[in-house]
């Protein structure tokens, strides 16, 4: 029986599930603590009490953005069975999650803030992404580990490249040409996918 967290732990909870939606809008530098701290309802003080600084609620947003997708794709996998690439598709690249950039998928939105990040924050992205390219590995058939877990990587690829561009073009019709490419790509090269046994 897990415990109930405590008001501190739901105060933080919170300023980080704020503290994601902001870098996801804004960029890590177009945000700062009075911005994010205004967002979750809490002071400056309540934040810096609780992280010390910028970097490291970026760093907490961020497990937490990847940790949702390392939920989000089992579930995938056992309610779409052998067409779970299908239907991660049509929701990745799908009109709602295009238009939600503050709570859209922490991969797109993040990852490019990774890149100019500390080499602590690499590794642990590093770390999670692994995990989420093997999760996706487990839902598709093929010869060897190396094999699926290649064509993992190029699925997230060719997705998150695929949503950036939607989100950045300006026409609709565009956006929506795009987003039919992209998802028959990340389908073509997912390959073969298999039925995760449900828990």
């Amino acid at each position: 029986m897990s415990e109930i967290p405590s008001k501190r732990e739901k105060t933080r909870q919170r300023m980080v599930s704020a503290a994601g939606r902001c870098f996801k809008s804004h960029g890590f530098a177009g945000i700062g603590v009075d911005g994010i701290a205004q967002a979750a309802g809490v002071t400056s003080g309540a934040f810096y009490s609780h992280f010390g600084s910028k970097d490291a609620a970026f760093d907490a947003a961020l497990a937490l953005g990847l940790d949702e997708v390392m939920v989000g794709i089992p579930e995938f996998q056992r309610e779409h069975g052998a067409n779970w690439v299908s239907a991660f598709a049509d929701y990745y690249l799908g009109k709602s999650h295009r238009a939600d950039l503050s709570g859209g998928c922490a991969m797109t939105t993040l990852s490019p803030e990774v890149v100019r990040a500390e080499p602590a924050v690499h590794t642990a992205y590093e770390a999670k992404m692994t995990q989420i390219a093997d999760l996706i590995a487990q839902g598709l058939k093929g010869n060897t580990k190396a094999e699926v877990l290649g064509r993992a990587w190029a699925m997230l690829g060719v997705l998150i490249g695929g949503l950036t561009i939607t989100r950045a073009v300006k026409s609709r019709k565009v956006a929506e040409e795009i987003a039919s490419s992209i998802r028959a790509a990340a389908i073509e090269t997912a390959g073969v996918t298999r039925i995760v046994n449900k828990m």
